[in-house]
């Protein structure tokens, strides 16, 4: 004890630095998540785990360390019992148990939002590949506003719609250009911008029951009916507020059908046809910038 200070007055705790690394961490693991990148996800949660745990020692140590009490008068000591054990002190007991008992009040009210908010960016939640009838049922060069259901387990609320295009042969194998037609401003349907030929509408059946239903249509593009976004034949953004251009299905050939499988965004095409070339990247919520700078203020997202 310092002269002159007061013997009943707590001590305080000394002032450290591991509440700033510990900052320092979950900061860089927030930029981390992000920017998407991994690397940085990683030194943050180590800096902000190690800081962490020297930060809660540090709190703890006067709980773990008990203070030495000054030797009673030699007369005032009770003569210990042989064999008899060291006491617990009771306001010990009690400060352990308040603790131990807020730690798991926290986790439990932390650790599962933690989890859903976290950990479903890590996971594939993949679907099963969408049968859209044989490739016959689609004329080259012509687009079909193609009308399916994306997870026949979930009924008439996973029913989309595509806009599908044979494109020919391309190295001997069928090309198909399929564009989602969710606009990327804010989601809504787009429309082709031409005329839709219902005479000649069709209707097919998948493998699995499922009718699948199939309307030619010669666009001059596709427009957004609810703030004006348009596109032209490729998806490529032409005019309004969408910040990129429409999100394109992954596809495969198989017995003579076609198989729809993820979708994926796109952030524009060169070329048309089956020679374009799409700049491809994860599949993004509408709004949100796949490439340039502004991607760095969209947090990563769950994959569906």
């Amino acid at each position: 004890m310092e002269p002159g200070q007061d013997p009943h007055k707590p001590e305080l705790p000394r002032p450290t630095v591991w509440p700033i690394g510990f900052a320092i961490g979950v900061a860089c693991l927030l930029v981390g998540l992000v920017v998407r990148s991994w690397p940085a996800v990683g030194i943050g949660g180590a800096i902000a785990v190690v800081f962490g745990f020297l930060w809660v020692r540090d709190l703890t140590a006067g709980a773990r360390h008990e203070p030495e009490a000054a030797p009673a008068p030699a007369e005032a000591q009770p003569p210990a019992a042989p064999g008899e054990p060291a006491r617990f002190p009771r306001s010990k007991l009690l400060e352990a148990s308040t603790l131990g008992l807020g730690a798991v009040i926290g986790g439990v009210v932390t650790v599962p939002p933690l989890f859903v908010a976290l950990i479903p960016p890590f996971l594939k939640q993949s679907r099963d590949e969408v049968d859209l009838g044989p490739v016959e049922a689609y004329p080259e060069g012509e687009f079909v506003v193609t009308t399916f259901l994306e997870r026949p387990e979930h009924g008439e609320v996973s029913r989309r719609t595509a806009f599908v295009r044979y494109n020919g042969l391309l190295e001997g194998e069928p090309s198909f250009t399929i564009i989602s037609n969710r606009c990327v401003h804010l989601g809504c349907p787009t429309q082709p911008n031409g005329p839709l030929f219902d005479e000649r509408q069709e209707t097919v059946k998948t493998k699995n029951g499922q009718q699948v239903t199939l309307i030619p249509s010669q666009p001059a593009g596709f427009g957004c009916p609810c703030h004006g976004g348009a596109y032209d034949t490729e998806g490529n953004r032409t005019a309004g507020p969408p910040v990129r251009a429409m999100d394109r299905y992954e596809f495969a050939i198989r017995n003579g059908r076609l198989l729809l499988g993820d979708a994926y965004s796109v952030s524009q095409v060169d070329g048309a046809g089956a020679n374009a070339k799409i700049h491809k990247y994860k599949i993004a919520d509408p709004g949100n910038h796949v490439d340039g700078w502004e991607q760095i203020f969209y947090p990563i997202q769950p994959q569906p």
